[in-house]
């Protein structure tokens, strides 16, 4: 079995071998995908590569001050690209993650598939995948760290974002003692934690608290109090002027209600498909749950998109939740 040092050295291989890179995560990017994104596009551009960062939709305005996110193409606005041969993929469990990008990519492309999720299939041409890591923005510290390159204060701060928003601010069960010690590496590089810890974690527009009170309002338990859920629907979102970015967070208000072992978060996405986003506590693996209903994540944090109506999807979520309690 290939060991992670190798992948890291394959994946090496893979960018100093080709050229002309289209790097993609995925949909609805959080954190840790767009710091992956402008990361390896750092790599990239330190190795003398062409590359195009792109994503289904806007990355969260928040992260506008990362080096190279304004160079991230929101693909809905700009479907005329040709295709590319040379994908990087970041951050993407599976590869229908990337969305509408696949149309870019030729069908023949070699796929470069980087990421820390326990669910990935593999789908890459080559494969880097380590789901103890923190984030992708870990295993990207250790590739970029097998390149003849120079950190830089800009580099630090998109991995040190990655950790920081994958790991709730360092307080979730993935915070091991490696990922202090990154952290402390690129805070010696210049990276300002506490104004990043402000910008990311403590810090909420208007709209993402009036979304979070009409989320609220909806609140159900089950009769044992182990499973909360909220919804939010397209009209919640129009009354409160909120954006998809606003709704970051709401599923740990659920989580974390004394008590409850798994928090689910239900955003209507039209009349006929829902998205479920799980928060558990420990005892239940909502990723296996995600991946009964073809989505994946970790063993506490896990999503998935089904199609039905908004009680149908919430009846299925819910039983499956309390057959696995």
């Amino acid at each position: 079995m290939q060991t992670y040092e190798q992948a890291l050295l394959d994946a090496k291989a893979f960018v100093e071998k080709h050229d002309d890179f289209l790097v993609v995560s995925h949909v609805q990017p959080d954190g840790d995908a767009v710091s992956s994104t402008v990361a390896v596009g750092w790599l990239l551009s330190c190795l003398g590569k062409k590359f195009t960062l792109v994503n289904e939709g806007p990355i969260p305005k928040r992260m506008s001050y990362l080096t190279l996110s304004d160079q991230i193409i929101n693909q809905l606005s700009d479907g005329g690209q040709r295709e590319y041969q040379n994908i990087i993929c970041v951050d993407c469990a599976d590869f229908k993650r990337v969305g509408m990008v696949k149309e870019w990519m030729a069908e023949s492309a070699a796929i470069l598939n980087i990421d820390h999720h326990p669910t990935n299939d593999g789908y890459g041409t080559v494969n880097v995948i380590k789901p103890d890591a923190a984030a992708t923005a870990e295993v990207l510290y250790d590739w970029i760290n097998c390149f003849d390159v120079e950190w830089t204060t800009a580099a630090a701060e998109a991995i040190y974002t990655g950790l920081l928003t994958d790991t709730g601010g360092f307080r979730y069960s993935s915070t091991s003692p490696k990922v202090m010690e990154i952290s402390s590496r690129l805070l010696e590089l210049g990276v300002n934690g506490p104004e990043l810890a402000e910008t990311l974690l403590e810090e909420v527009t208007l709209a993402q608290v009036k979304v979070l009170a009409l989320a609220l309002s909806t609140l159900e338990l089950t009769a044992d109090g182990k499973i909360a859920y909220v919804h939010v629907t397209p009209e919640h979102m129009v009354m409160s002027g909120a954006e998809n970015e606003d709704l970051e967070g709401i599923v740990n208000f659920m989580r974390n209600i004394q008590g409850v072992e798994v928090g689910i978060f239900f955003k209507v996405i039209n009349d006929n498909a829902v998205k479920a986003s799980m928060r558990s506590a420990g005892k239940v693996d909502v990723a296996a749950i995600a991946q009964h209903f073809d989505g994946g994540g970790h063993i506490k944090a896990a999503g998935c998109r089904l199609e039905g109506s908004l009680d149908e999807v919430i009846e299925k979520v819910v039983q499956r939740v309390k057959e696995s309690l």
